[in-house]
């Protein structure tokens, strides 16, 4: 068994879906056999049932994340700014103590 991604999947099963409804929908076209056009409705609902759950299949696989390539020269950090004295500090005489 070969491994595939999750898009590929749901492709190739999408295009076999409706390879299967256009089948379904030529049938009923071309009889009028009620008992036959019940079985190719009801085959055309399991497929678009069928199409629906692929399609949540797919939505659950994370998407993929592009190529990490080299990272970015950073430059060197700028110093913080000085450090302003807060009203709390003036009050305290500009200690670091307890009130």
């Amino acid at each position: 068994m070969t491994k595939t991604s999750a898009e590929t999947w749901c492709e190739d099963t999408q295009a076999k879906l409706m390879a299967m409804l256009d089948a379904v929908w030529a049938s009923i076209e071309a009889s009028d056999d009620p008992v036959l056009i019940r079985k190719a409705r009801e085959k055309a609902r399991v497929c678009g049932v069928m199409a629906a759950t692929a399609r949540k299949i797919a939505a659950m696989v994370p998407a993929r994340k592009p190529a990490a390539g080299p990272l970015p020269a950073f430059a060197e950090t700028p110093e913080p700014p000085p450090h302003k004295p807060r009203a709390l500090d003036r009050l305290k005489g500009g200690r670091r103590g307890r009130l």
